[in-house]
């Protein structure tokens, strides 16, 4: 059985379709528990989660912090990491039955997918599937299961504000990291809000800054 967690800091907009989509692996028994780890929501997050019954860790507004938070309170064999702005497409959990039983001790990410149909939107799609291929590095937006022993076993999410998905990914490593065929499908907001290119630009420069050293405090000041 699976332990959902989810960060949150004023995700009312969002919140509700994600934890819509996860609905079918509650009915079926896959999910256990839905983990709320929220950064001090002054919106309705909470009660939105409260009324799906999901379970609310208060904690400080650092990403890294709250997934930490969350798979600390987890009580399941494999933890299922989402972003509140990401929905999980039908059929999800199939796969995802057939990978735990298949894969024994090793993580997975979904296909990366935007609530967009523009063709910038396409484009940036296939960009992600090729860096998830060359690189074997998918980010957060893509979700993150992994089995509890090896989330411990690696030391977990470290307090960061910034890329603590890519510092988890890379200790994970290729060998034990597989991308799955459903899609991970998350808000364009950003992209549509700041320009595609733009915005692929200056992510592109942050993880660049990121790998040469420059700490995620203070990349974190550059992204918003």
């Amino acid at each position: 059985m699976i332990s959902v967690v989810i960060p949150t800091l004023n995700a009312a907009r969002a919140l509700q379709k994600t934890l819509d989509s996860l609905v079918c692996g509650a009915s079926d028994g896959l999910i256990k528990e839905v983990i709320i780890a929220d950064g001090g929501s002054t919106d309705s997050t909470r009660s939105i989660a409260e009324a799906a019954g999901a379970h609310v860790v208060e904690t400080s507004p650092s990403r890294g912090g709250q997934l930490a938070a969350g798979a600390k309170a987890a009580r399941s064999d494999y933890l299922l990491f989402l972003h509140a702005d990401t929905t999980l497409e039908p059929g999800w959990t199939r796969e995802v039955r057939d990978f735990i039983r298949s894969s024994p001790g090793k993580a997975a990410a979904f296909r990366f997918a935007l609530d967009d149909a523009a063709g910038a939107a396409r484009r940036l799609e296939r960009l992600v599937a090729l860096r998830c291929q060359l690189f074997a590095l998918p980010y957060g937006d893509q979700g993150l299961l992994t089995p509890r022993t090896l989330y411990d076993e690696l030391g977990g999410y470290r307090i960061q504000p910034l890329f603590e998905d890519v510092d988890l990914i890379r200790r994970i490593g290729r060998k034990r990291l597989a991308i799955l065929n459903a899609r991970a499908v998350t808000s364009a907001e950003r992209f549509q809000r700041d320009g595609y290119l733009r915005r692929s630009l200056r992510n592109s420069t942050l993880v660049a800054r990121y790998f040469l050293g420059a700490s995620p405090e203070s990349l974190a000041r550059g992204y918003e």
